[in-house]
């Protein structure tokens, strides 16, 4: 039998064969709504332009749409792995946030006396420098006087030509290795490190999502060329029994038999283009433009193929140092032993050393000698809480924190091991599935042949055809769910052991 006959020799006994009335209960039964009022030559045109057009083979694909298409999309255009990069950037403006207690800070003063007892006027620069690996400072500075100070004002007589000041203050004890300062750029810092993370969290969980999407899409367009191959089975064979009928060889009945075959698969054809034209648009959330628009694939960039599964690593337990969200909790861990160090920081006393020089600039002013050459100081500061109930507070409370979150870990890496071993076990399970999904389908195949062959031949009935050709069909679809299967189960298991090479998230 012809694979494809002449469309008009079709049509033509398709036309003759159901210009013949039906009972009116079976013809309710089986046309569509649309065409129950119709005259009878007016529903076999419908029937046969419905049918014919559902039955054209999908468009040869030209320039299929392949997955690394849809995946280098998704990894830089979909708008969850945007929002994870404004977080990162976020995050590290925060970071500049809290450099900013490192700036170099800029001072000046000008202070007169313009009416009373007094007439001093004194003017003043200071630029410091808070020191980076410890909580004091350094400074540096320029005054120049005029006039007569009050005794308790005596430090602001200068030379002739002014004083130029340098100094520095030392922690020696508290704030000496950790101060707030350096705990908010240090928690900043790490911040990036989360967001980054959170990240590629969000971008291996699209990249799975996408993977699955793209396979869907395939596999619809497989299960809609399945169908569409059975009823173009049924519509080739209508002409064979029109010829028959009207030579006397088979009863009539056999074409209202054949064109209700019709219209079932016919209307396994809609369901499935239906299933792809859905899955086309859910592929789109993650198949977009340079702009950021989703974009809808036509079915003929669908691939001839079924795609073959990500690889898997022999050693998947192995991976799991590279699941971000055990790195999210390992960084709340050092956040949190730094902050244990501010806490314990606390409790120590402090002790504090200034040293400090003035070059006084010029002959002696109104103050005098005691204003003129060279003058150093060095000085102690000390302070002792005698009470520390806030300090030991928030130790507790750091440390409660810290046992909590080290607990976290533990049930995560726990999780995270029991995952991928179930995946482990869902991937091989669905290796074996396939592979029998497969030998289910080549048998049907060569059931339905075979029994064409006998009906051709006149050695079986028209009913059992139609029963092994919709079985192999079954079949095929079936395979077509199993491969589906074995693709999300090795694209979970690389999005679980951090896979980004498989995933498409590296430049290689």
């Amino acid at each position: 039998m012809p694979a494809n006959p002449p469309s008009k020799v079709l049509l033509l006994w398709l036309l003759s064969a159901m210009a013949a009335p039906l009972p009116a209960g079976q013809a309710q039964a089986q046309l569509p709504a649309q065409v129950l009022s119709a005259p009878s030559s007016q529903t076999s045109r419908a029937l046969e332009s419905d049918a014919r057009t559902a039955a054209l083979p999908l468009p040869a694909a030209t320039t299929p749409l392949t997955l690394e298409e849809v995946l280098a999309a998704s990894r830089f255009h979909a708008p969850q792995v945007l929002e994870a990069l404004a977080r990162v950037r976020g995050a590290e403006s925060r970071v500049l946030t809290a450099e900013g207690a490192f700036d170099t800070l800029f001072n000046a003063a000008l202070d007169t006396r313009p009416t009373g007892f007094y007439d001093g006027a004194q003017a003043g620069v200071r630029v410091m420098q808070p020191l980076a690996t410890n909580g004091g400072n350094a400074y540096a500075g320029y005054d120049l006087s005029r006039g007569t100070f009050p005794s308790y004002g005596a430090n602001d007589y200068t030379a002739r030509y002014g004083r130029i000041t340098a100094g520095t203050l030392f922690s020696l004890l508290r704030d000496r290795d950790i101060d707030d300062r350096r705990f908010n750029r240090a928690i900043a810092t790490s911040d990036v490190v989360l967001a980054d993370n959170d990240r590629l969290m969000v971008a291996i969980g699209v990249q799975a999502r996408a993977i699955a999407a793209w396979n869907s899409w395939v596999i619809a367009g497989q299960r809609a060329g399945v169908f569409k191959d059975l009823l173009q089975l049924a519509l080739d064979r209508q002409g064979g029994f029109k010829r028959q009928v009207t030579e006397g060889l088979r009863p009539a009945i056999l074409l209202t038999e054949n064109e209700q075959n019709i219209l079932r698969r016919q209307t396994l054809v809609v369901q499935a283009e239906q299933a792809l034209e859905q899955a086309a648009v859910g592929l789109s959330l993650f198949w977009r433009d340079a702009d950021g628009n989703p974009q809808l694939p036509g079915a003929d960039r669908l691939p001839s193929r079924l795609p073959q599964p990500l690889p898997i690593a022999e050693d998947v337990i192995a991976a799991l140092e590279n699941r971000p969200d055990l790195r999210l909790v390992d960084v709340r861990i050092a956040q949190a032993r730094t902050r244990l160090l501010l806490d314990r920081n606390s409790f120590l006393p402090r002790l504090d050393l200034r040293a400090e020089v003035n070059q006084y600039v010029g002959d002696a002013g109104v103050g005098g000698r005691p204003y003129t050459g060279t003058e150093s100081k060095l000085g102690l500061t000390l302070s002792v809480p005698l009470q520390q109930r806030v300090a030991r507070g928030r130790l507790g409370q750091t440390r409660a924190d810290l046992d909590g979150i080290q607990q976290r870990r533990r049930l995560i890496e726990d999780q995270i091991r029991a995952e991928i071993m179930g995946l482990s076990i869902a991937a091989r399970q669905a290796r074996r599935l396939l592979g029998i999904a497969i030998d289910e389908q080549d048998r049907a195949l060569a059931m339905a042949r075979a029994e064409r062959r006998r009906f051709q031949e006149g050695a079986s009935d028209f009913f059992l055809v139609n029963i092994r050709e919709e079985a192999a069909a079954d079949a095929q679809a079936r395979r077509l769910d199993a491969a589906f299967r074995q693709i999300v189960a090795h694209a979970d298991l690389a999005a679980a052991t951090a896979d980004v090479k498989a995933l498409g998230l590296t430049s290689n």
